[in-house]
C-alpha cells in the first residue's frame, strides 16, 4: 500500500479497490486471534477487547415445508472487532473500557447487523451509524462517571473494526490503534490523538522524538473522560488476499517498534499465535502497560470459484 493508493474519505483513508473488479464478486472469509495481558507493572488490566460474528439468521416457526423448527443464516456475514484501553485510576480505567465495549456490542446488535450488504447509497449511513456507536458509549461513560464520584473523569480510548464483504471500515478515537499489514508492509491506518501527535504533525516534534516524549500519554480524544463529546475518526479499507489486520492498545506499540510487529504478521499465519507472540514480544520488552491485540487474516476469492483468490 502506498500513498497513492489512498484518498480522503469522511476524514479518514480509504484504500482504493483494483478498476474492474466489483465488490459482488468477493467472497471473504476472516479467521481471528485476541488476547490481553495485563503486563509486568499494573495490578489489574484496563484494556477491553471483543470479537464477534454478525449474521442474517430466520427461524422457520411454521411451515409447510419441512424445514419448520428449523434456524436458518445467510451465506455472507459481518465482523465487529474492538479494542479499548481504559483510564482513570483504581478501578475506573477498566469500568470505562468495559461499558465502552459493552456500548458499541449492544449498538451493533440492533444496527450494524443490517449493514452487511452495502452500496454506494448505504455508505454514508454505515458511516453514521458507526460514528454514533462512539457518541452512545460516549454518554454511557459519561453518565456512569457522574452517577458515582469514585468513577468520575474516567475515559477509554476505542477501536473498532466493522468487516462488511471485502469493505472494513474502522471506527477510532485515542491512542490505541489499528495497522493493516499488507504485502510485507505495515501501515498505521488510524491516528493517535495525543498531544505528542499534534506537535508531530505541527513539525514541531519528530516521530523518533516523539517515542520518548514525557507528555506521549497524554490523550486528547477518548469515550468518556471529564467532557462531553468524542470525534471519531473513520477509515474504510478494501481488503485484499492475504491482508492482516491489528488492532492493539498502546502497551504492545509503545515497547516494540512498527518493525517487529511486521515481522510478527508476516511470518505467523495463525491469527491467534501471531497475537501471542506480540504479546510476547511487549513482555520481553518490560511490559510497562496492559496489553491488547486482535489480529484477522483475510481470505478475498471470487465467489463461484473457490480456488482462484481475489487479485
Amino acid at each position: 500500500m502506498s500513498i497513492s493508493d489512498v484518498q480522503q474519505f469522511s476524514g479518514g483513508v480509504t484504500v482504493l479497490e483494483k478498476p474492474g473488479t466489483p465488490p459482488a464478486l468477493f467472497r471473504v472469509q476472516i479467521t481471528c486471534g485476541a488476547l490481553s495481558h495485563p503486563g509486568k507493572v499494573r495490578e489489574n488490566n484496563e484494556d477491553h477487547f471483543l470479537v464477534a460474528r454478525l449474521a442474517k439468521s430466520m427461524e422457520i416457526c411454521r411451515s409447510s415445508l419441512e424445514a419448520a423448527g428449523e434456524m436458518d443464516f445467510s451465506e455472507e456475514d459481518g465482523y465487529l472487532m474492538v479494542v479499548a484501553d481504559g483510564m482513570g485510576g483504581a478501578a475506573a480505567g477498566e469500568r470505562a473500557s468495559a461499558l465502552a465495549v459493552a456500548s458499541v456490542k449492544d449498538y451493533a446488535l440492533n444496527t450494524l447487523k443490517w449493514f452487511l450488504h452495502v452500496g454506494h447509497k448505504d455508505e454514508n449511513a454505515l458511516v453514521a451509524e458507526l460514528r454514533k456507536s462512539l457518541e452512545l458509549a460516549d454518554k454511557v461513560v459519561l453518565d456512569e462517571g457522574e452517577a458515582n464520584a469514585r468513577l468520575y473523569g474516567m475515559g477509554t480510548t476505542l477501536t473498532m473494526a466493522y468487516s462488511v464483504g471485502a469493505d472494513l471500515y474502522i471506527a477510532h478515537a485515542g491512542d490505541s490503534r489499528a495497522y493493516l499489514f499488507r504485502q510485507g508492509q505495515l501501515e498505521q491506518v488510524t491516528k493517535d490523538h495525543t498531544l505528542v501527535q499534534m506537535m508531530v504533525s505541527g513539525g514541531m516534534l519528530s516521530p523518533e522524538d516523539a517515542r520518548h516524549h514525557a507528555r506521549r500519554n497524554v490523550v486528547t480524544n477518548v469515550i468518556g473522560g471529564p467532557n462531553e463529546g468524542v470525534r471519531a475518526e473513520i477509515h474504510k479499507v478494501r481488503v485484499c488476499e492475504g491482508d492482516v489486520l491489528l488492532l492493539c492498545s498502546d502497551g504492545l506499540t509503545e515497547p516494540v517498534e512498527d518493525a517487529r510487529i511486521a515481522e510478527v504478521l508476516g511470518s505467523e499465519p495463525d491469527p491467534e499465535a501471531a497475537a501471542k507472540r506480540l504479546i510476547d514480544l511487549a513482555l520481553e520488552n518490560g511490559g510497562p502497560d496492559n496489553i491488547t491485540a486482535v489480529v484477522a487474516r483475510f481470505s478475498v476469492r471470487f465467489d463461484g470459484d473457490e480456488g482462484q483468490p481475489a487479485p
